[in-house]
């Protein structure tokens, strides 16, 4: 693997700069498959509180607010992506229903029970902790609430030079069991594109 190859490759679980704001801008166009399945697994309505893992330059937040209004809300770990997010989701920011943070996932710094919803697409190969991470996630969950969990299929991924180095690839049955251990019972596995991407949906 090239130095250049390794370093394209860190922007996906980091974007920064203005390498970061074209790897975005890349990602919105290869993953579209994948927001659309998601926001369409999340059942969105106006009074719903969304949780977005890993919000990047905010495209998700514009699906889901362009039809449903709803209350967004992030984390991500890149400092350099939340004026992206904002800039892009200008009038849920204006009316005070965008509320963005810097930060890990894998320790949340909200309350329990704080969430109808959490998406996340194309994040979880970079968390540090994996089972902490989907224990926080379901921590903050409502009862009843859902995570939506996109990524791509660990063959899609090992064919790809950018994810040899810093990518956690898994297998369904590995995200299935994960989620098990992290309490969540209800756990079913929805296809996107046949041996490339799936959502593991999650339910509290």
């Amino acid at each position: 693997m090239s130095k250049l190859t390794e370093y394209i490759g860190s922007q996906f679980g980091n974007p920064r700069g203005i390498v970061g704001f074209i790897c975005c801008k890349c990602m919105n166009i290869i993953n579209k498959k994948m927001y659309k399945k998601t926001v369409s697994l999340l059942s969105l309505n106006e009074n719903l509180k969304l949780l977005d893992i890993g919000y990047g330059n905010g495209y998700l937040f514009k699906l889901a607010d362009k039809s449903f209004g709803c209350n967004l809300y992030g984390i991500d770990i890149s400092e350099d992506m939340k004026s992206l997010a904002e800039k892009r989701n200008k009038n849920a920011l204006k009316d005070k229903r965008l509320n963005l943070e810097v930060g890990d996932c894998c320790n949340l710094q909200f309350e329990d029970n704080s969430f109808d919803a959490v998406s996340s697409i194309n994040t979880v190969y970079f968390w540090s902790d994996t089972l902490k991470g989907l224990s926080e996630i379901r921590r903050c969950l409502v009862p009843g609430g859902c995570f939506i969990n996109a990524v791509y299929t660990k063959e899609w991924l090992s064919r790809t030079k950018m994810a040899e180095k810093g990518f956690k690839k898994f297998e369904p049955e590995e995200l299935i069991e994960l989620g098990k251990q992290a309490g969540f019972e209800n756990i079913e596995v929805v296809e996107i594109v046949k041996r490339k991407s799936f959502a593991v949906v999650y339910r509290k």
